[in-house]
């Protein structure tokens, strides 16, 4: 139970505490956005149960929670004592950036509901200068953007033994658009269709059914070997130019059968070489 990851993500309002707090889900934390601090002891106690089989869970805490300054040093400092180790992740950003996120976004400061948000802002980094000083690690998302904030998020909290080059690998369905965000675009359209399988049309890619139909043929065993052979020899490539995200969008017509088979397994194979894979199917709920 005690060798639980506690991250306490905290710091000043505009800073990119949400972006943080994606990040590290994306990477297999149990994540929570606003928790009350007078909550945190609890919430801990029951996610620390063996049936959970949680090892690792972050939350967001700042000042929209009334107790939080008040009693954030003394329940911090009880957890340590029970044997949790908690690390805060203090997320820090110039006046002139945060005033510019503000009205960019057209958002109220929590402490100047009414009043200048400069003047917000100062009166929120007094307030939180004690928290500041017991950070384990504080952030400057002053010229970050949201990308690269989840970048040094994620590198701070992966593994060593993993790879920096972090994977996305997604599937998609041609008839809803392409991805926007793929670095590169794989089209298995000409891979078998289970979708024209009366037996099989109601499964997802997941099912195993599905898969052995999309492998087991001739241009299915052909194309994963040569796909395999491929990634093997590009992704270092990309990781030794210095990239630090590569994002692989593999897509069928529907987003539901061969697309999910490939995406699945070539997600596997990538973490199978130790680098960090995240797996997402976007249409797969989709008729």
């Amino acid at each position: 139970m005690r060798s639980m990851q506690v991250v306490v993500i905290t710091g000043l309002s505009g800073s990119g505490k949400s972006t943080a707090i994606r990040a590290l889900e994306d990477i297999g934390f149990f994540c929570v956005d606003n928790l009350p601090i007078i909550l945190l002891p609890e919430f801990l106690a029951i996610q620390s149960a063996p049936a959970k089989g949680v090892s690792q869970v972050a939350m967001v805490m700042d000042l929209r929670e009334n107790e939080f300054l008040e009693k954030y040093p003394q329940i911090f400092v009880q957890l340590q004592e029970k044997g949790y180790r908690i690390e805060i992740i203090f997320l820090d950003a110039s006046d002139e950036v945060l005033m510019h996120r503000f009205s960019e976004t057209r958002r109220i400061h929590p402490l100047a509901p009414r009043g200048s948000i400069l003047d917000g802002i100062r009166l929120e980094k007094e307030k939180l200068a004690p928290l500041k000083k017991m950070a384990d690690k504080i952030i400057d998302t002053s010229s970050c953007n949201v990308h690269q904030l989840k970048d040094i998020i994620q590198r701070h909290f992966l593994s060593a033994a993993k790879k920096s080059l972090i994977i996305q690998v997604g599937s998609f369905g041609y008839r809803y658009g392409l991805p926007v965000d793929a670095d590169m675009v794989l089209d298995v359209r000409f891979l078998p269709n289970p979708h024209f399988v009366d037996e099989l049309r109601p499964f997802d890619g997941h099912d195993p059914r599905v898969r052995d139909y999309v492998l087991e043929s001739e241009s299915g065993r052909a194309f994963v070997e040569k796909l395999f052979d491929f990634m093997d020899f590009l992704v270092p490539m990309y990781e030794r130019e210095g990239k630090s995200r590569f994002t692989i969008a593999v897509g069928c017509t529907g987003g539901h059968h061969r697309s999910v088979v490939i995406a699945n397994l070539l997600g596997a194979h990538l973490s199978g070489k130790d680098y960090f894979v995240n797996i997402t199917h976007r249409d797969i709920g989709k008729s």
